[in-house]
């Protein structure tokens, strides 16, 4: 079997040189097989002539494009740990990750340089970085080595590194083998019968495990293609489908929700003949909007689940419409997966517990965090997920809530402790608590519960300004209250969950 992301590019590219693996729809360059192996060839004698050893850390901090594409593949055939970072994150996140991952190199395109350069002279150990364009079509400056002179890669070795935010506000570091990497995209495209004629259209970004493995990895395990937009627009959508043939769609419920209430001819709905399904992962997704879009659009959504721990995929939904379940995300696919009490112990169906999986895609360690890894799985590599639900007699899984206090908004993970120590550096906060409310759009958004120094006024106009600067737009809380007190448990910590009840 082919388990390491080097195997299948090498068989790709004997077997199919040019076959078409990425469009990058702004410029209609196009990236083969064999261009993508040469590519990666080229990569791995750059990295090396910088010094950079097999296994050791490169980042990317770029939109999406033709060489986002090419470098997050690249990365991982050389025997390289490809880092991907957030370009959501924070002064102060960015300056950890930077400094956590040990990361030798970052490629980052021109809109990132400024901060970037301020985040590593605060760091103050010597990182190299190399601007570039992300539409470039050209490959990397050396001269791309021979099957002979590539460095060793197996499947236990290092491929990705993942930063993921937790309750404590400190990101953790997820580190993801060739085989839970490969594993991934082999449930994705086994769960949907991908075949070397399948094209999906990506618009999550390739910093996100979702937009990695399902829309990068799947494609490269099954022979088929991705086209690649510099970021989701719901103007351009339908006709970026359209235009290149797009047999399936990758999204989240935000996008979902955008598709649908999109102004002008969108609003009246479009056909895409090529299409055969739509994915939704990364968040639960509401019924209504689920049956609203399939009305509109006359495609079906298959429901599903990932976490990064597990390479994205850990349920989905059958590929037979008459077999799905809505509100679900469906069976395990690939892994295997259970119920569990507080104590650990399996529970039978239809009893609520924490949601366990174990398989190939699951991570056997977190990135220098030996306590949080051990806190993570039970006895016999099963790996804690954090989410609260139950499975019904026919295997189908259904998430009722969170066992941890994190934030899911559009699919992005926001942790509480951020926004809380954030909105306490203003002069007149005393405390504060975040929680994540329901949102239409987001799934959940962003709910804080201020106290006030005594004697201290702060209107919510001037500390949602302090806040913007402090956590840029999109992790402002979208609701501000001022609160006397906060409930509290019986060893006097925040009960963030209850907070959420105090939102009309």
């Amino acid at each position: 079997m082919l388990r390491t992301i080097r195997a299948h590019l090498d068989h790709r590219a004997a077997t199919q040189p040019d076959r078409v693996f990425l469009i990058a729809p702004e410029t209609g360059a196009i990236l083969t097989y064999g261009d993508l192996q040469r590519h990666a060839r080229a990569l791995t004698a750059q990295l090396l002539a910088l010094g950079v050893r097999p296994g050791e850390k490169v980042s990317l901090m770029m939109c999406n494009g033709y060489q986002t594409g090419a470098l997050l593949l690249g990365i991982m055939y050389g025997g390289f740990t490809v880092a991907p970072i957030n370009l959501l994150s924070q002064a102060s996140q960015l300056r950890y990750v930077l400094e956590h991952s040990d990361t030798r190199v970052v490629f980052a395109h021109g809109a990132e340089m400024g901060r970037l350069r301020e985040a590593i002279a605060a760091i103050g150990r010597d990182i190299t970085i190399l601007e570039i364009d992300v539409d470039s079509t050209a490959l990397p400056p050396a001269n791309p080595l021979s099957a002979e002179q590539l460095p060793r890669v197996t499947p236990p070795d290092d491929a990705l590194l993942m930063y993921t935010s937790g309750t404590t506000g400190q990101p953790k570091g997820v580190l993801l083998s060739h085989q839970n990497v490969v594993a991934g995209g082999e449930y994705t495209s086994a769960a949907h019968a991908l075949t070397e004629s399948d094209r999906v259209l990506c618009v999550l970004p390739l910093y996100h495990i979702n937009g990695q493995i399902v829309t990068a990895v799947a494609p490269l395990v099954s022979g088929g293609s991705v086209v690649l937009p510099r970021k989701f627009s719901a103007t351009n959508y339908w006709q970026t489908a359209r235009e290149h043939g797009c047999t399936w769609l990758n999204f989240v419920p935000t996008i979902v929700s955008y598709l649908l209430n999109a102004p002008g001819p969108l609003a009246r709905g479009v056909k895409v003949p090529s299409v055969r399904f739509a994915r939704s992962a990364s968040a639960p997704l509401p019924p209504e909007l689920h049956r609203a879009f399939e009305e509109k659009f006359g495609i079906g959504i298959i429901e599903t689940m990932g976490m990064t721990e597990t390479a994205a995929p850990c349920f989905t939904n059958p590929l037979d419409p008459a077999k799905r379940k809505y509100g679900s995300p469906g069976i395990a696919f690939g892994n295997e997966a259970k119920i569990v009490d507080l104590e650990g112990r399996d529970v039978p169906d239809g009893t609520p517990g924490e949601i366990c999986i174990r398989g190939d895609n699951v991570l056997a360690s977190y990135y220098k965090n030996p306590e949080a890894t051990e806190k993570s799985f039970y006895a016999g590599g099963w790996l804690r997920s954090g989410d609260l639900g139950y499975r019904d007699p026919d295997g189908f899984y259904f998430v009722t809530g969170r066992l941890k206090e994190l934030i899911i908004k559009g699919g992005e993970n926001i942790a509480p402790r951020e926004i809380d120590e954030a909105l306490m550096k203003h002069p007149a906060v005393l405390e504060a608590a975040a929680v994540g409310i329901p949102d239409p759009h987001y799934g959940q958004e962003i709910m804080a519960c201020v106290i006030l120094k005594s004697g201290c006024a702060c209107l919510e106009a001037e500390l949602r300004e302090f806040a913007l600067a402090e956590l840029g737009k999109y992790k402002t809380p979208k609701v501000l209250l001022f609160v006397d007190d906060l409930p509290r448990g019986p060893s006097g910590k925040v009960q963030r969950l209850k907070l959420a009840e105090l939102h009309s």
